[in-house]
């Protein structure tokens, strides 16, 4: 199986570190701008399989126009935004 995988990348120093959680790596992210002052960059290299699915049915932008309507993982009493 797939899993997450997040680059945390800093565009001013050598700092680097890679992550399994988008959690793990945005407190990563803001702990070393904080600590630093520096702007760090991350990139998502991969996704578990189960959040890819609900990226591709919600679609791009989140929007109920753009999402897959026969998922189970949209929810269609949700109103529009």
């Amino acid at each position: 199986m797939d899993r997450t995988r997040v680059v945390v990348r800093c565009a001013e120093c050598r700092f680097e570190a890679t992550h399994d959680r988008l959690r793990t790596a945005r407190e990563t992210l803001a702990d070393h701008e904080a600590e630093t002052g520096h702007a760090v960059d991350w990139r998502i290299e991969s996704l578990a399989p189960g959040v890819e699915r609900a990226g591709e049915d919600a679609g791009v932008c989140g929007r109920p126009t753009c999402a897959d309507s026969d998922s189970p993982l949209i929810d269609p009493d949700v109103p529009d935004r």
